[in-house]
């Protein structure tokens, strides 16, 4: 049974499920239950916590210690000030305990930022929130506070708890909050499909596609919903290859061997049949960019959808692979994929264009390009073939030419881009891919690369990816065969990490035994296309940004060390355009002191407007009055930190006459004598 539990603070009773409202008052009562009595286990009255825990201690309904002081603050306005010296005085050798809670509308969150904080031994001052099931977070303690710093809170509640030491003087602080838009995290992008988000916060949305020739499985948009911890729609939506289907009007596409089982009622079906048809008058043409059967596995291509078809490609036949394509004789292609037992190794890609008649088709090429001279691969249209980066044509010509007016076709195959085994590679930047990448190496690779650069320059080997068996070795070298000097050697996997030269060349050689993945950006570093560039550090500051990846709608902020201001803008966002919203703000040494203000009833001199430091300001008071304190303050350096006044400001009393002291004790009546 939930126990009913009454505190000076608080008066609560357990419930299952209580407003979230209540959670400021159970965390001030929490507290004080934990600093002055012995607890075996309390029921937490917090949505979703479980309401059912050991009994309470008797002493929970006890009162108070009589040297103990608490007290609970409140604040909803969308900015303000948590300030010590607002709590009342206390007497001598008190211990307080504070809890200053902000509260603000349900979709903004809290952003605190430490003014100043000056706490004794013993004194203790921490950041607490709660995060969406209602667990209590800590976000910051009084060890790790500095002025300047900024915190933010998950949720649209945030908690600063205060509690002094016995026999020691009672320290300061001083906090600046304000609001500002909680937003949805990242979501993650599914396997074989992207993600594009616009906006990260509530009302925002987040669509998903899958890869040509993968379908959509759950929902192809999301919306980031408003709440205290704002959170998306549904779940993310994954991207898996079907088991057969039919396509009308095919024009481009893939057919892909189908997904793997996915959940635990799951089975695999053990054939799967396409129907691709091709617009009125046009015929297909499949390239097989990928075809690894097992021993119980069989592809068939047929020519049309009747049984009597011509069957243009059966692997149970065996005989040659025609990876250069092939054509159908009409409008529809027919396509099975048998297999007894599925292996995440094997499987085919197959991809098909359709193309009219007294027309070559369209020419693909994988890990490649190409340009042409007639965009409808007309009769006399000529293709000139290019490879990415890391990649060398094979297998076929750089340039191809569509023949013969009766019945075109092209008068040689496609090539094929492979990644090379080895070379002499030069320039200001370059790719180096494992062989047959992005397919597994083959056994017994014996790959060297080497690097040469300007006189004057050094080579940055940028290592994105690194997966090779524990067999497999990849060897960096420093300088040329007469002075080379091994920077690593490594084996297995490893994370992205780079690796520089001391000379213009270095060598790259590797070794393999049996089939893993090796991946490298020698000095070329390759940024996503749907996100913002990094932003740099910032000397003698630090940045904090808003979510992991930097997409549309993410933000930077910039802060800087004690003593330093920040010039420029303090947050940037990721626009649109993927671009930033304005030039990184750098810190600039605080050379002055914040003006202390006038003093009432007097006057001031400056040495220096701009208040530098070394600064001087002399008050003097006003005819009837009488300056208590020093006359003249000073603005003193302190390494680190922000320059300060050397003394607080004097104040101006008025002088005691003779008639004021008489008016103190004689008291003339208001009525007629």
């Amino acid at each position: 049974m939930c126990a009913v539990f009454e505190l000076s603070c608080c008066s609560l009773a357990c419930t299952a499920e209580p407003p979230p409202v209540l959670f400021a008052q159970l965390l001030s009562c929490l507290t004080a239950l934990s600093l002055h009595h012995s607890i075996t286990s309390v029921c937490v009255c917090v949505a979703c916590w479980v309401a059912a825990v050991a009994p309470v201690m008797p002493l929970i309904n006890a009162p108070p210690p009589a040297d103990l002081s608490s007290c609970m603050v409140n604040f909803s306005d969308p900015e303000g000030y948590i300030d010590s010296s607002d709590a009342p005085p206390l007497p001598d050798g008190a211990v307080v305990h504070c809890t200053y809670t902000v509260t603000v509308y349900t979709g903004y969150g809290v952003e605190l930022q430490v003014k100043s904080v000056n706490l004794s031994d013993g004194e203790q001052l921490s950041i607490r929130s709660a995060d969406q099931r209602g667990a209590l977070l800590v976000l910051a303690n009084h060890t790790l506070l500095v002025e300047g710093q900024v915190i933010r809170s998950p949720t649209n509640t945030l908690s600063v708890y205060y509690r002094s030491a016995p026999e020691a003087s009672t320290g300061v602080f001083q906090l600046h909050y304000q609001i500002f838009r909680l937003s949805c995290s990242l979501p993650k992008r599914p396997h074989f499909g992207e993600v594009s988000v616009l906006d990260l916060l509530p009302g925002g949305t987040a669509r998903f596609h899958c890869h040509m020739g993968y379908h959509l499985q759950g929902e192809p948009r999301l919306t980031c919903l408003n709440a205290s911890l704002p959170v998306w729609s549904g779940k993310v939506p994954a991207c898996r290859a079907l088991c057969g289907g039919t396509v009308k009007n095919a024009t481009v596409g893939r057919v892909l061997s189908p997904s793997p089982p996915h959940g635990p009622n799951a089975t695999q079906d053990r054939s799967c049949s396409w129907s691709l048809e091709a617009p009125k008058d046009q015929r297909l043409h499949l390239h097989l960019e990928r075809l690894a059967l097992g021993l119980s596995e069989r592809l068939v291509l047929w020519s049309g959808l009747d049984a009597g078809s011509v069957v243009l490609f059966d692997s149970g036949r065996g005989g040659h692979i025609p990876f250069e394509g092939v054509i159908s004789e009409g409008p529809a292609v027919r396509i099975q994929f048998i297999s007894d037992r599925p292996d995440h190794n094997t499987g085919f890609n197959i991809r098909y264009e359709a193309f009219e008649r007294g027309h070559c088709y369209e020419p693909y090429l994988q890990n490649g390009n190409f340009t042409t001279s007639d965009p409808l691969y007309g009769v006399g249209a000529v293709i000139q073939f290019s490879c990415d980066p890391g990649h060398a044509l094979e297998q076929g010509p750089p340039v191809i030419e569509c023949v013969s007016a009766r019945d075109p076709y092209w008068n040689d195959t496609e090539p094929l881009c492979k990644a090379q085994c080895g070379g002499d590679l030069g320039g200001p930047g370059g790719v180096i891919l494992s062989p047959n990448w992005p397919e597994w190496y083959g056994e017994g690779e014996d790959c060297s690369w080497t690097i040469h650069v300007g006189e004057d320059k050094r080579v940055l080997l940028d290592v994105q990816l690194l997966n090779i068996s524990d067999s497999d070795m990849l060897t960096v070298t420093d300088g040329d065969e007469v002075t080379a000097r091994i920077l690593g050697r490594y084996v297995g996997g490893a994370g992205p990490f780079k690796l520089s030269s001391t000379t213009p060349d270095l060598t790259v050689t590797f070794h393999s035994d049996p089939a893993g993945l090796l991946q490298l950006f020698p000095f070329l570093e390759v940024s996503r296309n749907d996100s913002c560039p990094d932003l740099p550090e910032i000397q003698n500051g630090w940045k904090t940004t808003s979510h992991i990846a930097l997409v549309r709608g993410a933000q930077i902020t910039y802060q800087c060390d004690p003593g330093y201001d920040l010039v420029g803008r303090e947050t940037l966002t990721c626009e649109l355009e993927l671009s930033w919203s304005s030039q990184p703000p750098f810190c600039e040494k605080i050379m002055y002191c914040s003006d202390p203000g006038h003093v009432e009833h007097s006057t001031r001199s400056l040495s220096d407007p701009k208040l530098l430091v070394g600064t001087t300001i002399q008050y003097s008071c006003n005819p009837g009055f009488v300056l208590q304190g020093g006359a003249t303050v000073t603005c003193y350096g302190r390494e680190p930190g922000t320059p300060v006044w050397t003394s607080r400001l004097p104040h101006c009393a008025r002088e005691c006459t003779f008639a004021d002291s008489l008016e103190s004790v004689l008291v003339l009546p208001s009525g007629p004598i």
